[in-house]
């Protein structure tokens, strides 16, 4: 793929992506940033008492900071890595274990707002210095049917999916109507990666709102607050 991209004295610069999320990697592609899939294999166990914003932030350092060695053999530029997490109240939602799992999640969801947290780490590993975001949307659910959760269960979508569904499915379409920013819902915030970017001196050369908007056919309300720095999400 063609660089896309200026980043001071650095030329094409390589992110090692800690994720093995389809969703993240289609996402990233969407910036033009040149990079390389490498999971980072961590405990992501919740400590005590771990507040939600605590856990994903601790979890996405972890996984970026699993990964220092492993750049070095890729002759990487950057790490990053995120974590998100869907969070009922104080609780958090994560993969279903079984298709009642994810049942009993989507009714819990079902016609009321909750939050999706996602943390951002972004490692330059010139100096090591670590850059850090964190994004929180709300999301209101629709009040979809039993025989609709039924249905979408029965696809199988929900089962890698934290909280035990994907914005993005059209068939099932859970969100009623979402004023934040859709690309956090799916696992990486898109404007809150540019704005970690420019603090290292990297800005991709196309809109990566546009591209963003453009590819999940979402109206965005939200991409200009957050490039100006605005804690919104």
């Amino acid at each position: 793929m063609e660089s896309v991209l200026q980043s001071g004295p650095m030329v094409d610069p390589l992110i090692l992506l800690a994720s093995n999320s389809p969703r993240r990697q289609q996402l990233l592609s969407l910036s033009g940033l040149r990079f390389q899939v490498w999971p980072a294999n961590i405990d992501e166990s919740r400590l005590e008492g771990e507040v939600p914003e605590a856990y994903v932030m601790r979890v996405a350092q972890v996984k970026a900071r699993a990964l220092t060695l492993s750049a070095e053999n890729f002759q990487a530029s950057f790490i990053l890595a995120a974590d998100t997490v869907v969070v009922d109240g104080e609780a958090i939602l994560g993969k279903p274990v079984s298709q009642a799992e994810a049942g009993r999640m989507l009714r819990q969801l079902r016609d009321r707002p909750h939050r999706v947290f996602t943390a951002l780490a972004l490692i330059a590993l010139e100096d090591r210095r670590l850059f850090t975001e964190l994004c929180v949307t709300q999301v209101p659910m629709r009040a979809y049917s039993d025989e609709e959760i039924e249905a979408y269960i029965a696809s199988g979508d929900p089962m890698d999916k934290a909280g035990a569904y994907a914005i993005q499915n059209k068939g099932f379409h859970p969100v009623a109507s979402l004023q934040g920013c859709f690309a956090n819902v799916m696992g990486l915030p898109l404007c809150h990666l540019v704005r970690t970017l420019r603090q290292v001196g990297v800005t991709p050369l196309i809109d990566v709102p546009g591209a963003c908007q453009a590819a999940l056919s979402y109206d965005c309300p939200v991409s200009s607050s957050i490039l100006q720095g605005e804690q919104t999400g």
